[in-house]
């Protein structure tokens, strides 16, 4: 079942298109992320579901229902925003309860759905503190709290780790991915950290000036990125020319070799060692691009800055991407 259906919407501001015509569905209890970079339209498209926006064009539908001209207020969604958006002067229970007290729910059930929210995001011990006694990573806990209390079909996230440091990003990302799994709910997620949507998304949307380049699982996107700017906006790729027209490889498909036999050869002009990989940066001698060659940590061959070497790959691994 199709819980969201965006049905050719479009938006414009001052005549200009931010958003050009674009259908989609998502299924109940999907997780959703519209990946691209700033100012490709994907937050516009998240403010719309929201009721935030109001499209120019087309139409809104949640759970079977057009609410294209329904106020944000009576949608069931919630939006976990990057800042989280915390009344400074209430405790975490306080904050998490307050979207419950003013729909006037019966005590007892607030409680119960406090008690349940604080539970599943880590909170119980901090319940009683002020926003200012959090970390940034506690705070947009209870920020997921307070939306998940109110047991939502639908959570938007608008790049709700952008602030967090690295490692705590990476942790948060896993319990997001395992609340989404717990609840069943359906989660809109928008990022333009190409890593952060592969690990937590079912499908990702690839966004690009307003427009869809591609959408597919995290395994369809990398194995068979079907634009140029998907090839090379979700990991790295090595793009090149034939007669025929472009084509990618991976950089792990890429083998490096004797210069004899090989479909490329070049310089050596960067070796880099990432632990469980390193990486041959070489300047083609035919092209004036570079190529990025990824090698397990088991090849113990020297490679050395300045060394020749040819490039090589497996028909098999090359996949077209344009004329």
């Amino acid at each position: 079942m199709h819980v969201i259906e965006l049905v050719q919407i479009e938006k414009h501001f001052q005549g200009q298109a931010v958003v050009h015509p674009l259908s989609l569905s998502i299924k109940e209890g999907e997780f959703l992320t519209l990946l691209g970079p700033s100012g490709c339209g994907k937050t516009t498209i998240l403010r719309m579901i929201a009721g935030f926006e109001q499209p120019t064009k087309g139409q809104v539908w949640l759970a079977g229902q057009n609410v294209t001209e329904m106020p944000a207020n009576k949608r069931d969604l919630n939006l976990v925003f990057q800042h989280y958006a915390l009344f400074p002067h209430m405790t975490v229970e306080d904050n998490i309860a307050f979207g419950l007290k003013m729909k006037k729910m019966p005590r007892q059930l607030i409680k119960e759905r406090v008690d349940e929210a604080v539970a599943m995001t880590q909170l119980t011990p901090l319940r009683e503190r002020f926003p200012h006694q959090l970390s940034g990573g506690q705070q947009q806990r209870v920020a997921i709290a307070r939306a998940i209390a109110n047991k939502p079909k639908v959570l938007l996230l608008d790049e709700p780790l952008g602030a967090l440091d690295l490692q705590l990003r990476k942790n948060l990302q896993s319990e997001l991915k395992h609340l989404q799994r717990t609840l069943g709910i359906t989660f809109v997620y928008v990022t333009h950290d190409q890593e952060e949507a592969m690990m937590l998304s079912d499908r990702i949307v690839i966004m690009n000036h307003g427009r869809v380049e591609q959408i597919g699982t995290p395994r369809e996107i990398y194995a068979k990125p079907q634009t140029l700017f998907a090839a090379t906006f979700v990991g790295e790729n090595n793009v090149f020319s034939s007669p025929e027209g472009l084509f990618a490889v991976r950089p792990e498909k890429l083998i490096p070799q004797r210069e004899s036999g090989a479909r490329k050869s070049g310089v050596i002009e960067d070796v880099q060692y990432l632990g469980s990989v390193h990486k041959l940066l070489v300047q083609l001698d035919d092209e004036p691009m570079k190529v990025t060659i990824a090698l397990d940590i088991s090849d113990d061959h020297p490679w050395e800055v300045g060394e020749r070497v040819g490039v090589n790959w497996n028909t098999k691994d090359e996949v077209i991407i344009g004329p």
